[in-house]
């Protein structure tokens, strides 16, 4: 195994996220249908970030970091290669929950189990401050949602609505810290 260290990330870093590598390939996809998770066949070969991603989420991003959202990273030398981050703003109708708002792993790096490692690191961040919950609007692929039900995901008992708009072919997760 390489030798990664993590910390959490300076406010000037932020932007680096966009190097992690996200290119994966998947053939199926949950959909949420009658209230059931369903696996659907429908084929993606994501090579990168979707064109405008990083001017689109970047001050997104940086919005979070400055309402004191929680960033941390894994470093492999100075490259970042992992990124976790906790949004501070209290959701959820008992305001008791915190959302998982970025996790990402490059590819050479999966399955090396960084992502759960950054995942149970959220959920203790999200632990200390309060919260009950992590709330997660994940997208759709297999290995995503799969992923997650792995770590006690759930979907979600009621979704968020304001990010179910931004993001409905998502699927809304929960999961308890």
């Amino acid at each position: 195994m390489r030798d990664l260290h993590g910390r959490e990330l300076l406010r000037q870093e932020v932007e680096q996220v966009w190097s992690i590598d996200r290119s994966e390939v998947t053939d199926n996809v949950y959909r949420f249908e009658n209230g059931d998770l369903v696996l659907r066949p429908e084929h993606h070969d994501l090579s990168g970030w979707p064109p405008g991603e990083a001017d689109q989420y970047t001050p997104i991003l940086l919005d979070c970091f400055d309402r004191g959202g929680w960033f941390h990273g894994l470093f492999d030398r100075s490259q970042v290669v992992a990124v976790v981050t906790l949004d501070s703003e209290r959701i959820g109708k008992r305001s008791d929950q915190l959302q998982l708002k970025f996790l990402h792993v490059s590819r050479s790096y999966r399955k090396s189990g960084l992502g759960r490692r950054l995942f149970e690191l959220a959920k203790a961040t999200a632990r200390e401050r309060g919260a009950k919950q992590l709330y997660i609007s994940a997208t759709p692929s297999e290995n995503t949602i799969d992923f997650y039900l792995r770590l006690g995901c759930v979907v979600a008992a009621e979704v968020d609505p304001h990010l179910f708009e931004l993001e409905p072919e998502d699927i809304h997760l929960e999961c308890h810290v």
